[in-house]
């Protein structure tokens, strides 16, 4: 069997925003109305993706992490969800402070990350529309959904899956860059010693 491509991805946003409960969702299709927002968690979840087949490592942060740990987890993910509540103002006012972290910590490479609004199912507390998300996602240059972990409504799939896509077309980029780089400097040693030859 081949092996299967592994991806680390991690889940920032404030606390509460409901991670814990976009990923449980994701990974048993159930909504868990109770757990502790100060645990951090990481899961292991394999699925077939295009034709692939991908091993997930998912870090569910705390959102409570001192700056140490958090620039920790942003240095061990590929790719990121950064997640909002919409029924919170300040949870959306997060997203860019934390997004300008993860450009800090992850420098000279490109971000991989998708943006989510979460309890969409709450529709009649609403304090972020859903065109400020798409704007936000804009000018993050990142794919945007919103959904409810809580009714399973949006795409939760999709936006692990949409971010495992990412992070393997970001690699198979870099990956010929890196290979047209080293063939450049085995052009130019070679080159350089013809030269000395012929001098």
């Amino acid at each position: 069997m081949a092996k299967s491509a592994e991806v680390k991805l991690a889940i920032f946003g404030r606390a509460g925003v409901g991670k814990s409960a976009i990923v449980v969702r994701f990974l048993t299709k159930r909504f868990i109305w109770e757990y502790d927002p100060t645990l951090e968690s990481t899961y292991r979840h394999q699925a077939t993706i295009d034709d692939e087949v991908v091993s997930m490592e998912i870090l569910d942060t705390a959102g409570q992490e001192d700056t140490i740990q958090r620039e920790g987890h942003m240095r061990w993910g590929e790719g990121f969800v950064l997640v909002y509540d919409i029924t919170d103002r300040g949870s959306f006012e997060e997203v860019l402070p934390l997004k300008n972290v993860l450009d800090e910590v992850k420098k000279p490479k490109n971000l991989t990350l998708i943006l989510v609004g979460n309890k969409a199912d709450l529709d009649h507390s609403r304090q972020v529309s859903t065109e400020e998300g798409e704007k936000l996602a804009t000018e993050l240059a990142c794919a945007f959904y919103e959904c409810s972990a809580c009714t399973g409504e949006g795409n939760i799939t999709e936006v692990f899956y949409e971010l495992c896509r990412e992070v393997r077309r970001r690699r198979m980029v870099q990956g010929k860059t890196r290979r047209r780089s080293s063939t450049t400097h085995v052009k130019q040693a070679i080159n350089k010693m013809l030269t000395k030859i012929s001098s």
